[in-house]
């Protein structure tokens, strides 16, 4: 197990500068261009995919990194860069890891590379499990897949929303439910390949903020896929759908839901987007009033500034800090017993708003206008504290935690 430290090594500070590079050179340029264009940046993407960014292998070794800190550096200096085409880059990845985390070996082997591409001809992936009735409820889900025994064949109905690269992706992941009885403990996930008939983009969606990503409804109308496509395959799931039963008979109720403690486990990475976002906006913040002058001195002498500014990187590092020891504690095995992973991406979510709202004051009216980032950093901040479970649901979480109350 490796010890908890602060301090990143040689090699992570080697990759942490190379990604920030990519960030400051490529990512931010283009920033203001794709928001207003509310496109996917496949330009970005593709310079991404050339210098090893955007590849399965990266996300490996920063996701393998025994101190944990990999993806959380990763994110931060992505997101510092932009969050709206950072998460196109990042996107694919929620795919990927639903692959790797439930697939066989051939799954794994097959339907990743697809996912991704290559440098010349680049592709994304979605993962599709949220529903219009049915987002932080995910016992409420409705997409059903029913088993063709005699073809050997899943068919799946159903509408699925805020999906990244939803419609537009090369391969799509989705959840759905195979025994509705069973509620949340009832379902599967689906690898849908690509140019399945019966797949369309339904409504995509124009967003406040974040909006270099492509966000929309996913139609699943008769879709049929192979029993191949079955996330792990039938024996697996039959063999988990049986213990379900078997401990819902005998009062699983109370048993603690596998999917949230999935969920509770991968939101420390959505904390570490909202620390960069944040750290983007508190430095341009920092370095316009250290400009900017009023009355014949900068603007930071006046303790109004000053103060602000002393929050805002207390702030986000105090962030940082949570995520770092949530991270850390989920590679080396360490149980949440405190839900430390919702406690960094609410703090996190809710530093990301309040730090962009008080770059936008410090900036005034310069910060309200679309000359400087900041504005923008504001609009894409609002997503964290709604995306991977809302701040409400986080505290409910960590209060149910405390309390050693179920969560559901």
């Amino acid at each position: 197990m490796a010890e908890f430290t602060m301090e990143l090594n040689d090699e992570q500070k080697e990759v942490r500068d190379w990604i920030h590079g990519f960030a400051a050179d490529v990512i931010r340029p283009a920033a203001a261009e794709w928001d207003e264009r509310e496109e996917t940046p496949w330009p970005v993407i593709q310079e991404a995919a050339k210098v090893g960014i955007y590849s399965l292998d990266f996300y490996a070794q920063q996701y393998f990194d025994p101190t944990g800190l990999g993806i959380p550096m990763a994110m931060e200096e992505l997101f510092w860069g932009d969050a709206g085409i950072a998460l196109s880059i990042v996107g694919t990845g929620l795919a990927a890891v639903g692959v790797l985390a439930n697939g066989t070996e051939e799954q794994i082997g097959t339907w990743i590379p697809q996912m991704y591409g290559d440098a010349n001809d680049v592709k994304v992936a979605a993962f599709c499990s949220s529903e219009p009735d049915a987002g932080s409820d995910v016992a409420s889900m409705r997409t059903r897949a029913v088993y063709d025994e005699a073809k050997d064949e899943w068919v799946l109905n159903g509408t699925k929303t805020w999906a990244t690269n939803g419609g537009i992706a090369n391969v799509h992941v989705v959840v759905a439910v195979v025994d509705p009885e069973l509620g949340s403990k009832g379902h599967a996930s689906f690898i849908i390949p690509p140019g399945t008939e019966g797949l369309s983009q339904g409504q995509k969606f124009k967003k406040h903020g974040i909006r270099a990503s492509h966000t929309a409804e996913v139609v699943l109308d008769n879709v049929r896929v192979p029993g191949s496509c079955l996330l792990g395959g039938k024996e697996k799931l039959d063999e988990r759908l049986a213990r379900a039963r078997e401990k819902a008979r005998q009062g699983g109720e109370r048993v603690k839901n596998a999917a949230m403690a999935t969920f509770e486990a991968s939101r420390p990475a959505v904390g570490a987007m909202a620390v960069g976002t944040a750290r983007a906006a508190y430095e341009v913040a920092l370095d316009y009033a250290t400009t900017r002058e009023q009355f014949g001195r900068p603007i930071v002498d006046n303790q109004g500034v000053a103060f602000q500014l002393a929050d805002m990187r207390t702030s986000i590092d105090a962030a940082r800090l949570l995520v770092w020891r949530a991270s850390w504690m989920a590679v080396n095995g360490k149980p949440f017993t405190a839900a430390e992973g919702s406690m960094s991406k609410l703090f996190a979510s809710e530093t990301a708003k309040k730090v962009t709202a008080q770059a936008i004051q410090i900036l005034g009216g310069n910060g309200y206008t679309r000359e400087y980032p900041v504005e923008r950093m504001h609009r894409d901040a609002a997503i964290y504290t709604i995306f991977e479970g809302t701040s409400e649901i986080q505290r409910l979480v960590i209060a149910r935690t405390l309390a050693g109350v179920p969560i559901r």
